[in-house]
């Protein structure tokens, strides 16, 4: 039974342990500026985290846009304006910061915090 049970647990995809809820991602985000990079874009993105689950997403071209966040399906997801299609995560959280897996379009994109980071969003348009 032990051998079985471990076997399970090798098994098991991470995020069965590892995946953030809506409640855990809004307590760790919430009033926050957080940086994103990937495994091939080391600037991938700034995103500040509002009060009411708002957000306020910005690449490095100076272009942000306003949207808000929800839970859909256990993936956490984004609706920014002018945006029609959500763009849903599986959020992780790790001891040197969360990542995100794109489930919108799977096998795609693998967002990755940078710890301790603080870029300020530079936002030259607000009009989106």
């Amino acid at each position: 039974m032990r051998n079985l049970l471990l076997l399970w647990a090798l098994a098991t995809p991470a995020d069965a342990q590892d995946r953030m809820n809506a409640d855990e991602f809004e307590a760790y985000v919430t009033g926050r500026t957080i940086t994103f990079r990937t495994d091939t874009n080391p600037e991938f993105g700034v995103e500040r985290y509002l009060p009411g689950r708002r957000v306020m997403w910005s690449t490095f071209d100076g272009i942000c846009q306003y949207g808000v966040w929800f839970e859909s399906k256990g993936d956490i997801c984004f609706r920014y304006e002018g945006d029609p299609e959500h763009k849903c995560w599986a959020i992780f959280d790790e001891p040197d910061g969360m990542f995100g897996v794109f489930t919108t379009r799977p096998n795609t994109t693998v967002i990755y915090e940078i710890p301790d980071q603080d870029d300020p969003l530079i936002c030259n348009d607000l009009s989106s």
